[in-house]
């Protein structure tokens, strides 16, 4: 079996862009820059492989993993209190001008769960990979095929009870904290964990809310879909005790129909990895058909 050739990956959330070199699962180097709040995409790209350019040479392809919407190479916001962006972004033509070699890009949390599945927690199940962090990503992976468009973005779903919200908007960072203004001025979610491992009644109580609502999510995830696994991820996913509380939101349900949570086995490099690795993928179908 060929070795794993190097691949530039990055990654564009909400609040920071990453870049890797990656060679399978081996992150070789690393650079991150903050997300802009202003300007526009190509400008924001333009400026991370300005910081890059010593790395130009190192890889033959480019895996492209951003939060919103990719169609044919085209970008698009999801949630702009995400990220804004302008609708149909030529994404993958803009990367190939400041590349110089082929790209694939994909949703950030659909590149995760593939990173997951093939290398990490998903253990090659069928699954479902939550990411829950600034907003509530998702991917799913069944019989071994990454699903693409708009599956998985579950943090998108809507509910009578906030019908002009998306889900993400009372479960995720931005909404935590929201929450904990009132109690700690100019808090972080970060903070809001740091204060329910202080004992602050009010964060655990605003990070309890969370973990319910994303075990209401689990739960009908389950019903539409019976995956083998829920992979959950993510700043907030990740953080001590969330898992455990989401857990604790499941107890009641019946056995047959509770889910099984896992939490994410590559950290924030799920992305990377699992872009990488498409990437690399769709450059040896490209030789293949030569």
């Amino acid at each position: 079996m060929s070795k794993p050739r190097t691949v530039l990956s990055i990654d564009v959330g909400g609040t920071k862009m990453l870049a890797a070199l990656v060679r399978g699962t081996e992150i070789v180097d690393t650079h991150r820059m903050p997300t802009p709040r202003e300007g526009d995409p190509a400008q924001w790209l333009t400026a991370l492989f300005g910081a890059i350019a010593s790395w130009r040479g190192a890889y033959g392809s480019v895996g492209a993993a951003v939060t919103g919407i990719v169609d044919n190479g085209q970008w698009s916001a999801l949630n702009r209190k995400t990220l804004d962006i302008p609708d149909g972004f030529a994404l993958t033509e803009t990367i190939e001008r400041l590349a110089g070699v082929p790209v694939l890009a994909a949703n950030d949390a659909h590149a995760a769960a593939w990173g997951e599945y093939a290398f990490g927690a998903g253990n090659r199940e069928d699954m479902v990979f939550l990411t829950i962090s600034t907003g509530i990503g998702g991917g799913v992976v069944l019989n071994g095929r990454l699903l693409e468009g708009l599956a998985g973005h579950f943090g998108q779903s809507r509910s009578a009870e906030w019908p002009d919200d998306a889900l993400e908007d009372h479960i995720s960072g931005h909404w935590i904290a929201r929450q904990a203004a009132p109690h700690q001025s100019g808090a972080t979610a970060r903070d809001v964990f740091s204060a329910a491992r202080d004992g602050h009644d009010f964060a655990r109580r605003i990070i309890a809310t969370s973990a319910e609502r994303t075990a209401l999510l689990c739960r009908n995830i389950q019903l539409s879909l019976d995956p083998r696994r829920i992979v959950i991820g993510g700043s907030i996913g990740l953080a001590e005790g969330y898992l455990a509380a989401v857990d604790r939101g499941l107890e009641a349900v019946p056995p047959r129909l509770r889910p099984s949570l896992h939490a994410a086995a590559l950290g924030e490099n799920a992305g990377v990895i699992g872009i990488a690795d498409l990437a690399e993928r769709q450059q040896n179908l490209r030789e293949n058909q030569r």
